[in-house]
């Protein structure tokens, strides 16, 4: 995906019309008014994460453009499942939303025996919000330098590199997890149980490198305790300049943690549509965007159509890692 990409003139006219259909009435349950009463964002992890930031800082100009107030509620538990079935089995009236992520969105299906929900039948997307890249960072003193000595450690003395991650089929185990297949290296997983711990035992050098979200990880490069090796992104991160992208080593290389608004699958169009003019056009305001992309994220809106289609290869791609890493979630 091309960061900072713009929406076509064909795709705001089409969203334009559908707003315009829903204000006159539109058909079935679309028809009348929406929203009727306030709308709640279910975010699936707890307060302060990647997700919950783009959900607030969305709520307060989503609720002016609806007329209703927008609450965002954390519903965290079973890697982001609990909240996501929570808003499957809502009416699907656009009064209940999910901000979905990576892990819940095109992970859970294939790593989890049983999430409770299927996300291509179970879940409408509407609009990307944020997508930022995964940083792998290495302890200050570190004496890896580059993603190349990195890689080159883990052959010759296969095992001695260890790589932290937030949790088992989380996104940056399996980057790491490919990263090593890609390399034909050994290198050994330790998982956590979320990003605090890892970091943690990152900057005090138990373990060597650690796939975190640039939102983690950023105060601590700031703060002179890690240091970020190499981004996952194809393109380099205005954030982090001079920090170079893990495709300059392994072309093609491309990993990110991505948030954005679902709907149950059943929602009226009409109302996905409007939802999703009104998202783009917040997220392209130049005060939300310049905040995501000081904490590495793009921007890059998309209709609903194409983020359905973004979600379909995502989740194509975990499967394919999920299946050769035989990684599950208990």
């Amino acid at each position: 995906m091309t960061a900072f990409s713009s929406l076509s003139r064909r795709e705001f006219v089409r969203l334009g019309a559908a707003t315009a259909m829903l204000a006159a009435g539109g058909t079935g349950r679309a028809a009348g008014a929406y929203p009727t009463k306030p709308v709640t964002v279910i975010v699936p992890y707890a307060p302060g994460g990647q997700g919950d930031v783009f959900a607030r800082l969305l709520s307060q100009d989503l609720g002016q453009a609806l007329g209703q107030s927008v609450i965002v509620e954390n519903r965290p538990g079973a890697s982001g499942a609990l909240g996501t079935r929570q808003v499957v089995r809502a009416d699907p009236d656009g009064h209940t939303l999910l901000l979905g992520q990576t892990g819940e969105i095109a992970i859970n299906g294939f790593a989890m025996k049983n999430p409770g929900y299927d996300t291509l039948k179970d879940l409408r997307a509407i609009a990307l919000v944020g997508n930022a890249p995964l940083v792998l960072a290495v302890p200050q003193n570190s004496p890896y330098g580059s993603v190349e000595t990195l890689l080159r450690a883990a052959r010759d003395k296969p095992g001695s590199v260890a790589y932290a991650s937030s949790g088992t089929a989380t996104p940056g185990h399996l980057a790491a997890a490919a990263m090593a297949a890609r390399s034909k290296v050994d290198m050994t997983h330790i998982p956590y149980k979320g990003a605090g711990q890892a970091i943690s035992d990152l900057i005090g050098g138990q373990v060597q490198c650690f796939f975190a979200s640039a939102s983690s990880i950023m105060p601590h490069i700031k703060g002179g305790r890690v240091r970020a090796l190499a981004v996952s992104s194809l393109e380099p991160v205005a954030a982090l300049a001079g920090v170079p992208t893990i495709a300059q080593t392994l072309p093609g290389f491309e990993f990110s943690l991505w948030g954005g608004y679902f709907a149950p699958s059943a929602t009226p169009p009409a109302i996905v549509e409007l939802l999703a003019g009104h998202i783009n056009r917040i997220a392209r305001k130049p005060e939300l965007r310049s905040r995501f992309e000081a904490e590495g994220s793009a921007v890059d809106p998309m209709t609903p159509e194409r983020f359905g289609k973004f979600v379909r290869a995502e989740m194509d791609k975990y499967a394919a890692l999920v299946k050769s890493t035989q990684a599950s979630i208990d």
